[in-house]
């Protein structure tokens, strides 16, 4: 999903609902709903895409957020807003089938619901495939903060980013991200990391940084789950496709980037793994949600009103009731709820609790918990070893940002730091 504005401070996202005083002492005072108002449906046939089969929760729908479902979805939001922002999130499927005249109402109804003394934010997340100099203007009007999906270079992009007959669609998202900055639209990157461009961070991030021009970038690992029968898309299983990133994989891709981003990018170009790991260095852990030590604050809201406790738990054992029938904020406050929460917390693996890096992942996002710990007990994290060997490279330097910051200096003031080391180390071996 896309970054709040206030990036560098490590800002997460404030979202509201409708308040019921019955609720109050349990209510939180902010919280994210992920909106889908297309459902699943999508314009294109990413391979590794776990989204697409959600169409089977809704046979027959044709997958259009109502005008009932779309006001009370905003008037419910705000109303329960207890801070003085509000984010309003898009995602799909594919948003931008639903028209630009959908979203043009939803300015409306903020307008119309909005609180004197809140301000209210939307965020957009697209694949670009119908971005056009209309909608840009509508952006850049409206102030969206986009997220757009794209995989790397071309060929990285196009191996699993394809439409529906199976073309690459790295020139039209390139396209996309062209006419966003020719519009002076805020934006930034969600790479999906998988079997191929996870072997080629630094090609991916240079592509991003020096030719498309990206100054913030999210590294998304695609953990695809196969059952028994090799069925995909399943929110169980405990086997992974070719087309997922192998933890070790995961690893090096974040360490190799890391490298290059610590000696020469910090302050400059902005990418949210790091800025959330950072976070737990300073004590913070938890501004970017799969490091939390609990969760239930992100829920999802489906087409028809239906709201999910996440967004990767869109299931019907995770069914929390529909905002037609039920106030949003009852579902996001109610024990069922809260209970999936703290789950992620109490049901860390013993090994996890044993980590020396507990405090800055917190065991990751729960999806991904589904490799068997050493001895039993609950599940330990598929990429666990992966993000072990980023966090033991990156302590270090981690730890000097963290200090920087906690003296008010900013964090970029370690690349002269590390640059003075190594011409020291570079002194002394010769």
């Amino acid at each position: 999903m896309p970054w709040q504005r206030e990036r560098s401070r490590f800002g997460k996202n404030a979202a509201g609902g409708y308040i019921v005083e019955k609720e109050a002492a349990t209510a939180p005072r902010a919280f994210h709903v992920m909106a889908k108002p297309t459902g699943s449906a999508c314009n294109l046939r990413c391979a590794y895409c776990f989204f697409l089969k959600k169409e089977k929760l809704y046979p027959g729908s044709s997958f259009r957020m109502s005008d009932e479902v779309h006001e009370a979805y905003i008037r419910q939001l705000v109303g329960a807003h207890l801070t003085d922002r509000v984010t309003v999130a898009w995602q799909g499927g594919e948003p931008t089938l639903r028209g630009l005249a959908f979203f043009r109402r939803t300015i409306e109804l903020q307008r119309k619901y909005r609180k004197e003394g809140t301000r209210i934010e939307n965020t957009f997340q697209t694949n670009g495939i119908l971005l056009d100099d209309e909608w840009c203007h509508f952006f850049h009007e409206n102030d969206f903060l986009i997220g757009l999906s794209m995989d790397g270079p071309r060929d990285l992009h196009d191996a699993y980013r394809k439409d529906r007959g199976g073309r690459g669609t790295f020139d039209r998202v390139e396209h996309a991200a062209r006419l966003l900055q020719e519009h002076d639209v805020e934006f930034n990157i969600l790479c999906a990391v998988n079997a191929k461009n996870g072997s080629h961070p630094l090609e991916v991030y240079r592509y991003f940084r020096d030719e498309l021009g990206a100054r913030y970038i999210q590294f998304i690992p695609v953990v695809e789950r196969t059952g028994g029968n090799g069925e995909t898309g399943l929110p169980s299983g405990s086997g992974v496709t070719d087309r997922s990133v192998r933890p070790d994989q995961w690893g090096h891709f974040l360490i190799d980037i890391f490298d290059e981003w610590v000696k020469r990018d910090v302050g400059s170009s902005f990418v949210l793994n790091f800025d959330g790991a950072l976070a737990g260095w300073l004590g913070m852990a938890g501004t970017l949600c799969i490091f939390g030590p609990t969760c239930g604050l992100g829920v999802a809201l489906e087409h028809n009103g239906d709201v999910y406790s996440c967004d990767h738990f869109v299931e019907p054992k995770y069914y929390l009731g529909n905002i037609l029938r039920t106030p949003m904020i009852d579902l996001v406050a109610s024990a069922r709820q809260q209970e999936f929460g703290r789950n992620k917390r109490e049901m860390l693996s013993r090994q996890c609790l044993e980590c020396d890096f507990l405090s800055i992942c917190n065991g990751e996002c729960p999806k991904n918990r589904f490799v068997r710990a050493p001895g039993g007990g609950p599940g330990l994290n598929y990429l666990c070893e992966g993000y072990r060997a980023f966090f033991a490279h990156a302590d270090r330097p981690m730890r000097i940002m963290a200090g920087l910051l906690h003296r008010s200096r900013p964090a970029s003031e370690i690349m002269p730091i590390l640059a003075r080391q190594r011409v020291i180390v570079e002194s002394v071996e010769r």
